[in-house]
């Protein structure tokens, strides 16, 4: 079978109202894809950045598949998170990326976005703060629904990935 390699990291992230963010983040891919080795999900560390510097996570993503087909190619999914002096986290952006197809050394900038909410759910996070979140969370991912959700743009999480193939031509599949 082909095989794909995707060794990297989430830097960080820029553009967000708090500068106090972790970022849950996730891998998904087709049925012909079979996940060897590497963690499909995970959750970087809280930092607090200085105001108008970036956050920086340097979390390291390393994922090894095996592939019979083309259909469902790997994609990433975040989740970035404020906390506040109390302790408490709200959500502050959802956004996804698919893996680059072809070989080479990646930096990509993933834009994030929050549901706009009701003006009822916008009046309570104004005064009582928590922004409206997501029901279905893999609405974020899946193509189909996404298309209806009225949202408001939020940062931009960053990335640096380097992606391997193996046995493509041999297996006779095709990539970028």
């Amino acid at each position: 079978m082909a095989e794909l390699h995707v060794i990297g990291q989430i830097t960080g992230a820029i553009g967000f109202p708090s500068q106090n963010l972790f970022c849950k983040w996730g891998v998904t891919a087709g049925r012909s894809w079979e996940l060897l080795e590497g963690l499909d999900s995970g959750q970087t560390q809280l930092d607090l950045a200085p105001d108008g510097e970036p956050v920086v996570w340097a979390h390291p993503l390393d994922l090894h598949y095996a592939c019979r087909g083309l259909a469902g190619w790997p994609k990433l999914h975040f989740q970035v998170w404020s906390q506040d002096i109390h302790g408490r986290n709200d959500i502050c952006g959802y956004g996804f990326c698919h893996v680059p197809t072809s070989p080479g050394q990646y930096e990509l900038d993933c834009p994030t976005w929050i549901p706009e909410g009701t003006l009822g759910e916008r009046i309570a996070a104004f005064f009582l703060g928590g922004n409206p979140r997501l029901k279905y969370e893999e609405v974020v991912h899946t193509p189909g629904d996404r298309f209806r959700l009225n949202t408001v743009a939020s940062g931009v999480v960053q990335l640096r990935l380097g992606v391997l193939v193996k046995d493509f031509e041999r297996n006779h599949v095709q990539c970028g």
